[in-house]
């Protein structure tokens, strides 16, 4: 089983809504639990309206941002890039190096945007598009689910 399959199982799980997932062959063991971060858990639909009410700080900044993305989303030729698994969100490669992207950025297809961790492995996530960053949507080591906005991007 390579990454790839494993990144389609992650998929898979996320949007079955099953808690866990176990999976055993002579070479191979996978074991997949969602739903059980100590962290509060966000859930964001695309048009920025959160579905999960929790009131800590971190909850009202993403109800601030999804409301910008309101705003922002108005404008139709923005493109907004999700994320393609669940995990936990990263801007840079490590906490000792510099972000990959900020709002403004000019991006080619094939950029590293971020990184999202899942099942301890780093999944660098790569721009589909070129443009330039107009807005970022989630703060760096929050968690994201499957589809989850993540970047606003002018293609223009």
């Amino acid at each position: 089983m390579n990454i790839k399959d494993i990144q389609q199982l992650i998929k898979f799980v996320a949007k079955s809504g099953v808690s866990e997932v176990k999976i055993e062959s002579k070479d191979l063991k996978i074991g997949i639990k969602t739903g059980l971060s100590s962290k509060p858990i966000v859930y964001v639909e695309p048009q920025g309206i959160v579905s999960q009410s929790v009131s800590t700080p971190s909850t009202e900044a993403n109800l601030e941002s999804g409301l910008e993305q309101d705003n922002i989303s108005e404008d139709s030729h923005l493109i907004t890039i999700k994320s393609p698994i669940i995990g936990t969100f990263y801007r840079k490669p490590s906490p000792d190096k510099a972000n990959f992207i900020e709002n403004g950025d000019l991006i080619s297809e094939g950029d590293v945007l971020c990184v999202i961790e899942a099942m301890k492995l780093f999944n660098e996530i790569e721009s589909e598009f070129s443009g330039k960053i107009v807005k970022i949507l989630v703060d760096d080591s929050s968690p994201v689910e499957f589809d989850q906005p993540l970047f606003l991007l002018d293609p223009s």
